[in-house]
């Protein structure tokens, strides 16, 4: 997906570096403090820009609040839960991946809505500037497509990531 990939762990760099290597992961940082990771992902968001930090441990909970993007396993502990903006409620890596498609069809939704609303609206605008449309025509027509609009931000709801 190019996305540049971080291992921060307290354990020790050479289990960093076996568990790294098996996920292929880009770079795997081992024998860290919290405060340690902490400091690590604001490198990180310097060098490469916006960062997601997935945890689940008390001790991930700083770093979760502190990276653009925190998220916690939903077996993680209270704290690590309480500081995260997502929570996976399995510990499933391949939840990142159903996220990150998620994330890209509700996207794309949003702005065929937005495309749709504004293209309708000033369709009727123009009809009534030209007399062929009253009032009553763009309220409904309004209310159509917020009912349209809806009704497809709710597919997203039926797909299967």
């Amino acid at each position: 997906k190019g996305l540049y990939t971080v291992m921060l762990t307290g354990d020790s760099q050479n289990n960093a570096n076996v568990v790294g290597k098996e996920l292929n992961i880009d770079t795997c940082y081992g024998g860290l403090f919290p405060d340690d990771k902490l400091l690590k992902v604001q490198e990180i968001r310097k060098s490469h820009g916006a960062t997601l930090f997935i945890g689940d441990g008390i001790n991930d909970a700083p770093v979760i609040a502190g990276a653009d993007v925190g998220a916690a396993m939903g077996s993680g502990s209270d704290a690590a839960l309480e500081a995260c903006d997502v929570v996976f409620m399995n510990s499933d890596l391949q939840s990142l991946n159903k996220a990150f498609k998620l994330v890209k069809s509700t996207y794309h939704t949003a702005i065929i809505n937005v495309v749709f609303a504004l293209s309708f609206k000033l369709l009727i605008m123009l009809l009534g500037l030209l007399g062929f449309a009253n009032m009553w025509l763009a309220v409904f027509a309004d209310t159509g497509v917020a009912i349209i609009c809806l009704l497809n931000s709710m597919c997203l709801l039926y797909k299967k990531y």
